[in-house]
C-alpha cells in the first residue's frame, strides 16, 4: 500500500531510552498529519516503549517488525488533528 509507505526513515537504534522516543516525537511533530514515519529502534525495551509512547500520543502504530540484527522497524502514522472548534 502506498499510503503506508514511509515518507521519512529515522534510525535511532543507537540511542538510549528515552532519547530514542524524544527524537521520534520531534520528527513526527515536523511531519504533516497522516504521514508515515519509519523508525528503526533497538530490540528490547525501545521496541516496546517507542510504539507504546506513540500510541499514548495518539499516533497510529501501523507495524512493528520482528528483530533483524538487533534492530526493529516501527511504522508510525502521525495523528490527524481536526481543525474544528
Amino acid at each position: 500500500m502506498d499510503e503506508d509507505r514511509p515518507r521519512v526513515t529515522l534510525d535511532v537504534g543507537a540511542e538510549e531510552c528515552p532519547l530514542n522516543w524524544v527524537r521520534v516525537k520531534l520528527r513526527l511533530e515536523a511531519m504533516a498529519d497522516g504521514e508515515v514515519l519509519e523508525a528503526i529502534v533497538a530490540d528490547g525495551a525501545p521496541a516496546m516503549n517507542v510504539p507504546r509512547s506513540a500510541r499514548e500520543e495518539g499516533h497510529e502504530v501501523l507495524r512493528v517488525s520482528a528483530p533483524v540484527h538487533g534492530r526493529v522497524r516501527v511504522l508510525l502514522r502521525k495523528r490527524e488533528v481536526s481543525g474544528g472548534p
